[in-house]
């Protein structure tokens, strides 16, 4: 299982759980020898799906309490349903930044563009509800 993100990260889920350069590149020769194939018809293979990120800002709030609150869980769970097999959301906090990143892929653009801002808008509900 292959994934990337808009940054170059390539995430190899059955090896680790994060972009691991090092990893990719020996996955992808491990590839080209397994199947005997050169890199340029391996490539043709790669099908890019639309990749929609929104960065939140979390202000003085804890990214802990937006990844627990049931609104958040519930809004996640109604676009992994939307998308079904043909997409993938993953909502995380920033190991850098005070930030929470919603980011949704999938076939169709403009359902990948409207779930993302769908479950961005119930994040940022939240983060203005009082506690």
């Amino acid at each position: 299982m292959l994934g990337g993100e808009p940054s170059g990260h390539i995430i190899c889920r059955d090896r680790t759980s994060t972009g691991d350069g090092t990893i990719s590149a020996l996955q992808v020769l491990a590839e080209m020898v397994r199947s005997g194939r050169p890199l340029a018809e391996l490539h043709a293979d790669v099908e890019k799906c639309p990749q929609i990120l929104v960065n939140i800002d979390l202000g003085e709030n804890a990214a802990d309490a937006v990844m627990a609150a049931e609104p958040v869980r519930n809004a996640i769970r109604d676009v992994e349903a939307a998308l079904g097999a043909e997409g993938r959301v993953l909502l995380r906090p920033s190991g850098t930044e005070p930030l929470i990143r919603v980011m949704v892929e999938g076939t169709d653009a403009a359902a990948v563009d409207r779930l993302a801002h769908q479950l961005a808008a119930e994040v940022r509900q939240f983060l203005a509800s009082p506690v």
